[in-house]
């Protein structure tokens, strides 16, 4: 049975003579059949190409991104959760949970991500938060910490509704978060998967919906998605080398979803290449604090990575930016300042500045200083009158 499982998903998924010519280098700039779509750098988020990055869109079942980031974050891999006939009623793309089913979070996250099993989203809400309101909020509550501020989602699976919505540039950022969690990086870059059941007709082979992972060199996720409202999505990423890249592409339709990625991937990976300006930890000045014991010196918090047009000479310079406020003490990794790179005219970014270690008050600058020497001085006096001196 296994065997002709994963037979089927080879034939399915293999991607046929005369088809998309997966891979190929685009031509000058892409061209997509998405309504919006973002090309950006998984590892500092700059955006590379767009189109209507901030039109707000129905992302469809890449709603689970976050989802399943919402999980982890507060559920343990290994918890179980008993399925409600609530669960199963959530419609669409489904595993067919039955009601006093017992699956652990592990594997419900497998069947969210890769079947894209909505009883499975709304399974792990219920377990996570309660109920799909409770659930909903604290989808929209991460998503503002991550800097998606254009997002509002009403549930965990990403079926229509007015007010669940998104953006192009919010999913990148989003999915940006996902990859860096090790264990859903892990989850979205599996081809297929078998899940525990205890029903042995129930769904247990699990074959990943995104094409890309068999198709595109490199590809390591992320998620899928169609809606006859939401057209077809699709969260890419893949990797080569030591850079990744995330193609968002959202209202495109039938299998060009697949060629707007490819198309996007090839073409950052083909025009730009990515340089490291200022590593971490660069000590970049040292000066004097007011009422410190030394010298503060100012190390980069963070490395800082850009990416410029291949065979571009950029004209890198460096603005250093110190708080002139500061005074101390000043503790170990407080921030001091910051360093504002440009290119000719242009900000490229900015990185933080921190003590690289801590600077000290100077004694006599302190309080506790001068109640010491006040206080020794009335010991004294006190002293030098019962022995009888007497002052002149």
């Amino acid at each position: 049975m296994r065997f002709w499982i994963f037979l089927a998903s080879f034939l399915y998924f293999w991607p046929g003579p005369g088809g998309v010519a997966w891979g190929a280098t685009p031509a000058g700039e892409p061209e997509v059949v998405a309504r919006a779509a973002v090309l950006a750098d998984a590892r500092t988020g700059q955006v590379l190409w767009a189109r209507n990055p901030d039109l707000r869109m129905y992302p469809a079942s890449t709603t689970k991104i976050l989802t399943a980031l919402v999980v982890v974050m507060r559920a343990d891999l290994t918890e179980r959760v008993r399925v409600v006939p609530e669960d199963t009623n959530a419609g669409g793309s489904a595993i067919w949970l039955q009601p006093g089913e017992v699956l652990s979070v592990e594997d419900l996250l497998y069947a969210l991500l890769l079947n894209s099993a909505n009883d499975a989203a709304e399974a792990l809400a219920r377990h996570v938060a309660g109920s799909d309101r409770d659930f909903a909020r604290l989808l929209n509550d991460t998503a503002l910490a991550l800097g998606a501020t254009n997002t509002h989602f009403t549930n965990p699976s990403g079926m229509p509704d007015p007010n669940h919505y998104t953006t192009a540039r919010d999913l990148a950022t989003i999915a940006r978060a996902a990859l860096a969690h090790p264990v859903l990086r892990r989850i979205v870059a599996t081809r297929t998967y078998e899940i525990g059941r205890q029903d042995p007709e129930a769904v247990r082979y699990l074959v990943n919906h995104n094409k890309l992972l068999w198709r595109y060199p490199g590809a390591i996720g992320v998620k899928t998605g169609y809606t006859v409202e939401a057209g077809q999505c699709l969260v890419a990423a893949a990797q080569r080398g030591e850079r990744t890249l995330i193609a968002v592409v959202l209202g495109s339709q039938g299998a060009a979803v697949w060629s707007d990625a490819t198309v996007l991937l090839d073409y950052g990976f083909a025009s730009f290449e990515s340089r490291e300006l200022v590593p971490a930890h660069l000590p970049v000045s040292r000066a004097p604090v007011r009422y410190g014991s030394r010298d503060l010196v100012a190390i980069t918090a963070d490395s800082f990575t850009y990416n410029f047009r291949a065979g571009e000479e950029p004209q890198v310079r460096q603005e250093l930016r110190l708080d002139r406020h500061l005074r101390a003490p000043v503790a170990a990794g407080a921030k001091v300042g910051e360093l504002v790179l440009f290119d000719r005219d242009t900000e490229l970014g900015r990185v933080d500045l921190v003590a690289a270690e801590r600077v000290p008050r100077k004694a006599y600058t302190s309080w506790w200083f001068w109640v010491l020497v006040a206080t020794g001085v009335v010991t004294v006096r006190r002293l030098v009158r019962r022995r009888g001196f007497r002052y002149r």
